[in-house]
């Protein structure tokens, strides 16, 4: 039985993903923040061995070595946050939340677990995004965070080679879960925080946003179609270095790739609602 460590477990495209590879015989070890999510897991399959993990803790990451098989066969890092708003309104704490989760605590799970990796000729794989492609107005600290993720994860594939460990990076665009689900209220809250000069400067802006969130929950694919490329990121003979989800995915990257820079600020910025003055 092949094993790995799935973080973020306890919501969204990590559970989805537990639960699909725990059914297809692999001994799947869910990192949750929250013990009770675990439970819900082990309710669902009581093959899945939920571990308290929060990848920005440093105690937490130093446990696993005592958790984890020696035979640990593969990683799945995809926890991860969303910290949205204009950047001229992030705070540096708010920045610093969104790099210490998508960034440092997805290095920091993936160096915990290299040894036995390395021993067992495993695998690794990232949950990126179409964001660390194509950034967009009101998600910069997200797309920064993504964009860091992929430079980070294209080294590491390539300083891994001599032990043959396959890296691969999924690229979902939007994925019916309760992230976006809850995105009107995350935007809400932003609005919230926002002070009054910042309102008078990105108001307008904002509410685009809110309304894009609106849009993107009703069209969002399902979060099957994620789970699938992650389980032939982990189970094909050569995995791909990246897979990017769905036909959608792959013309939007392509259209952003093609169409000069100005041009497709200039729809982004239609798109989002935002005029020159």
């Amino acid at each position: 039985m092949k094993s790995v460590l799935v973080t973020g477990a306890g919501r969204g495209i990590g559970k989805a993903i537990t639960l699909r590879l725990a059914e297809a015989g692999w001994q799947v070890y869910a990192g949750v923040r929250k013990p009770s999510d675990g439970e819900a897991l082990v309710a669902a399959n009581a093959a899945i061995v939920p571990v308290v993990l929060d990848v920005t803790d440093a105690e937490q990451i130093a446990a696993l070595d005592t958790i984890l098989p020696a035979d640990l066969s593969a990683i799945v890092n995809n926890a991860g946050t969303v910290v949205d708003g204009p950047v001229e309104t992030l705070s540096p704490e708010r920045l610093r939340e969104q790099f210490e989760v998508n960034v440092f605590g997805a290095v920091a799970a993936t160096q915990a677990v290299l040894p036995r990796l390395r021993a067992n000729q495993g695998r690794i794989v990232f949950i990126s995004s179409l964001s660390g492609r194509i950034s967009t107005p009101g998600t910069g600290a997200y797309n920064s965070s993504k964009f860091a993720l992929e430079g980070l994860v294209d080294a590491l594939r390539i300083e891994l080679r001599p032990w043959r460990i396959p890296v691969s990076l999924i690229e979902p665009g939007p994925i019916a879960t309760d992230m976006w689900s809850e995105a009107v209220h995350m935007v809400d809250n932003t609005t919230a925080r926002l002070t009054p000069e910042q309102t008078e400067l990105y108001g307008t802006q904002v509410a685009a946003m809110r309304t894009i969130a609106e849009r993107v929950n009703k069209i969002a694919a399902p979060v099957s179609t994620v789970v699938d490329e992650v389980e032939r990121a982990l189970t094909t003979r050569r995995p791909k270095a990246r897979y990017i989800v769905g036909i959608a995915g792959k013309l939007q990257v392509l259209s952003a790739a093609i169409t000069p820079t100005p041009v497709l600020d200039a729809i982004i910025a239609l798109a989002s609602g935002i005029k020159r003055k």
